[in-house]
């Protein structure tokens, strides 16, 4: 399914569905350390019910399943929910296809809800009534993001501008670490209890750097075949000429924990 907004990419449409083979295979990269700060603070474990909205193929549910808590998970992509219950095979994970705006499941489902790596494609007007409602009292809305660091990362760097010379008008580039921007349509319904935003190392092969950039936004999701091709193209040569076979890219993750207010919705 096609998406576009004039905020993301200059209005460009891109379609995560088109990537879901390589998402699956090289967007599975979240250090363990990025899952023990999400248990430390005592979420998305044993005995919570947990709805992680903009799923993709499942990363977060079946990263955590370990730690108890029972899942489920949304996406817009038909695609993307295919490969997810696909890798989450002998989990007891649900896996739907709909957006997060439709997304409609009774009142006090869920412990948590989690947004990963998604949180900014979501019309918050509209859906943040929806997550109050669903959410129980004392419920948490965990938003959680990943990025490298272009300006601290010498093969991230090149990689990136190699993406916005097919894809200038990409908006993912230029990372510096900060908080997650909380839009002030939360602030009737959450409080933002909880803030961490982290530096750490993400280990790559050329192969596996070489696929996690083809499955980013700018590529993948955006391009044609033949652009894509042209692309991987220039961007194996790349590697070859400026990366060793293994590598880490230095990235940063951040953490936004809200707490549901105590507030009567009329």
């Amino acid at each position: 399914m096609d998406i576009s907004d004039k905020n993301i990419d200059g209005g460009k449409a891109f379609d995560w569905g088109k990537t879901s083979e390589d998402y699956a295979k090289f967007r599975d990269i979240y250090p363990e350390q990025f899952y023990k700060r999400i248990v430390k603070l005592n979420l998305c474990v044993s005995g919570q019910t947990v709805l992680d909205l903009g799923t993709g193929t499942g990363v977060l549910p079946r990263n955590m399943y370990h730690y108890g808590a029972k899942w489920i998970g949304t996406d817009i992509s038909d695609k993307q929910i295919e490969y997810a219950a696909l890798l989450s095979e002998g989990m007891n994970i649900g896996y739907y296809a709909v957006s997060a705006e439709k997304t409609d499941f009774p009142d006090n489902s869920f412990d948590v809800i989690t947004a990963c790596q998604c949180f900014w494609y979501f019309d918050h007007k509209k859906i943040m009534p929806e997550l109050y409602r669903m959410l129980k009292p004392d419920g948490s809305l965990l938003i959680l993001y990943m990025a490298w660091l272009p300006f601290e990362d010498k093969i991230a760097n090149a990689s990136e501008k190699l993406v916005l010379k097919y894809s200038p008008a990409w908006s993912g580039a230029g990372e510096t670490m900060h908080p997650i921007d909380i839009p002030e349509c939360c602030i009737k319904y959450f409080e933002l209890v909880y803030h961490e935003e982290y530096p750490l190392q993400v280990h790559f092969t050329r192969e596996s750097w070489h696929g996690r950039m083809k499955a980013c936004r700018g590529i993948g999701a955006s391009l044609s075949e033949n652009e894509i091709k042209s692309w991987e193209q220039e961007h194996i040569r790349l590697l070859s000429e400026t990366a060793p076979d293994e590598f880490d890219i230095c990235h940063y993750a951040a953490i936004a924990q809200l707490k549901k207010k105590n507030i009567s919705i009329l």
